[in-house]
């Protein structure tokens, strides 16, 4: 994982691959990595190569720089359509929009290392991770509201799922920053860190998920993604289908043969 890399190209987002974990760092440093269209599309290809690439068992999302998104680049949609900003912001998050929703059901695990301000989409693009790890000198900020702009990425999905409605009326209705600290007491992130132990902690939690079992995982998100939506009877019987698919599978097979032999189970990067 690499924070610092340089190209002759100036891509907007950079990607690597490192023992399994695919590595997609934001790359526009200049405007804190603000989100324009370019970075929207190369974003989306990356996580559909991932979810079809079986080497690749976890996904790791930060930022180049000082922030880690300030949200989508609202001076590009203004100059882009002056008399009809909207215009802009829906080309951008119909883009967007699909990465959220590629990050949100494929059944690779995906990380945001937050390693400095997530503001605007930033933040929603955070929440929309499975787990986010975030530096104590970082701060999160919802933005939007601020700017006469309604919240983006799946900010009205992912924020009252995490916080509650309560506590998510609160964020944006009066758009207070939230420091580390503040983040994770309302749960919004999974574990905070200093900034110089961001990587190394980041690397090690990306390489732990990369151990378990990927399809399980997958089978988990789904789960839960709809759990919202369905009455227990019917998220009782998608437990019992799940149970049934996955017992039967690779993984399953390889769980259940190591707790029977007491060992530890070794999952393939490919399983059957």
């Amino acid at each position: 994982m690499n924070n610092n890399g340089s190209s002759s190209i100036r891509l907007p987002l950079t990607a690597q691959i490192d023992q399994s974990i695919l590595y997609i760092t934001l790359a526009r440093p200049a405007v804190l990595n603000a989100i324009n269209l370019e970075m929207a599309e190369l974003l989306q290809q990356h996580l559909i190569e991932a979810r079809q690439n079986p080497a690749i068992r976890a996904i790791v999302i930060t930022g180049k720089g000082r922030a880690f998104c300030a949200g989508g680049d609202l001076k590009f949609a203004v100059q882009a359509n002056p008399d009809t900003p909207g215009d802009s912001f829906l080309a951008l998050t119909a883009v967007l929009h699909q990465c959220i929703e590629e990050i949100r059901t494929t059944p690779k695990p995906v990380i945001a290392s937050i390693n400095g301000v997530a503001a605007g989409a930033g933040l929603f693009l955070a929440l929309a991770c499975d787990l986010r790890i975030m530096a104590k000198s970082a701060y999160l900020k919802q933005s939007n509201t601020s700017y006469g702009l309604p919240t983006p990425a799946g900010g009205s999905f992912t924020l009252p799922r995490l916080v509650g409605i309560g506590r998510a009326m609160e964020i944006i209705m009066l758009d207070q920053p939230l420091n580390a600290k503040a983040a994770h007491q309302l749960g919004l992130v999974n574990r905070i860190v200093p900034i110089h132990k961001l990587i190394e902690n980041t690397q090690a939690l990306a390489k732990r998920v990369a151990q378990m079992p990927i399809e399980t995982l997958g089978h988990m998100k789904q789960l839960i993604n709809q759990s919202f939506d369905h009455t227990l009877n019917q998220q009782l019987a998608a437990e019992r289908q799940t149970m049934a698919i996955c017992a039967n599978s690779a993984e399953g097979r390889e769980g259940l043969s190591a707790f029977l032999q007491k060992r530890r189970p070794v999952f393939l990067s490919n399983p059957e």
